[in-house]
């Protein structure tokens, strides 16, 4: 058992957990005990809104009284540059990264940044989305699926798209809109994996649509709350959140697959807080964050917790989904091949 850090050893003691053979795990109660000494934690996640990660927060202080979470929301570019900075500059402020680019996780692991820690929830966890990195340094936190959104107010029924590259065709000259994988990490893998299936002719012909680009895949949901733009590549998660508001928003799951994207979440080896962000890393797989998430409509990490009405399980739609290894390698490419092709 992983035995709570002495906060005056902290930094040595999980560098050495990084290096153990096998993945630690903690006696929860003195885990807990450790925790409140050290009072809370600071997480930056780029894996929900703003609003539920202050709700996830919140739920953490109210299951731990004492303990508090900063939430530090951003794209995932931004918050792997801020963290990586932290590291070159001996500054961490971060004791949980919740990225939307598995990459980013990957590289980190490879620099030996992480520590190596199993939570006990992980084994309560849906099958497919257990065990996302063999070697334990990062761990499923988040499901979302990438599809397509649209306004119903502007787009008619049989206009309606069914597939990615219906999106293409000259009806949506100036109504799409999209985010920039230079900023979001569900946006880069968006822009991956089409390049995978369609080449990057993909992207030059949507350029010539002259789709509205914004930074986060959130941003989609507001262009198209907002009547901006007709259509989108989206998050189902904060498109169909919107449309329960009363939003004229609905979501297409397409006939040739809707990314599903898997994302992690991962504690620095020198975390200011350890033992706090161990805590919460066992309760951002908890039955309550999952039931926060589905009301927020992200993805189920869990089967004894199921999505709302007018969403259907990951397990029920054709899906299709990037290996670690290619978005490592990948995004950094179709970021640059983005910025020869749209500018910016």
């Amino acid at each position: 058992m992983l035995q709570p850090i002495p906060l005056t050893r902290r930094t040595l003691l999980a560098g050495a957990a990084a290096l153990a053979a096998s993945p630690a795990r903690a006696d929860l109660g003195a885990l807990e005990a450790a925790a409140q000494k050290e009072g809370g934690l600071t997480w930056y996640t780029a894996q929900t809104s703003g609003e539920t990660a202050e709700a996830i927060g919140k739920a953490f202080g109210a299951r731990y009284p004492g303990l508090k979470v900063t939430v530090v929301r951003t794209t995932a570019q931004v918050a792997y540059e801020r963290i990586s900075q932290e590291f070159k500059n001996k500054t961490l402020a971060c004791d949980v990264f919740s990225s939307t680019d598995p990459g980013h996780d990957e590289a980190l692991k490879q620099k030996g940044l992480l520590a190596q820690y199993v939570p006990q929830s992980e084994s309560q966890l849906s099958p497919a989305f257990r065990a996302f990195d063999k070697d334990g340094f990062y761990h499923t936190t988040t499901g979302g699926l990438v599809l397509i959104g649209y306004n119903t107010n502007k787009v008619k029924p049989e206009e309606v798209p069914r597939n990615w590259p219906d999106l293409l065709a000259s009806r949506w000259n100036r109504q799409v809109a999209v985010g920039h994988p230079a900023f979001s990490g569900f946006v880069g893998t968006w822009v991956l994996a089409m390049r995978k299936l369609y080449g990057w002719s993909y992207f030059e012909a949507l350029e010539k649509t002259h789709p509205q680009i914004g930074r986060s895949i959130i941003d989609t949901t507001t262009v198209l709350t907002a009547g901006e733009r007709s259509v989108a590549a989206s998050s189902a998660t904060s498109t169909l959140h919107a449309a329960d508001q009363g939003n004229p928003l609905a979501v297409v799951y397409p006939t040739d697959g809707a990314l599903l994207i898997v994302a992690a979440s991962a504690i620095p080896a020198a975390a200011p807080h350890p033992n706090a962000a161990r805590l919460f890393m066992e309760f951002l797989q908890s039955e309550t964050v999952a039931r926060i998430s589905v009301e927020q409509r992200a993805e189920s990490l869990r089967p004894d917790v199921m999505p709302l009405a007018g969403a259907k399980p990951f397990t029920e739609i054709k899906t299709f989904q990037l290996t670690v290894a290619e978005t490592l390698k990948g995004i950094p490419e179709v970021i640059e091949q983005w910025r020869d092709t749209f500018g910016g």
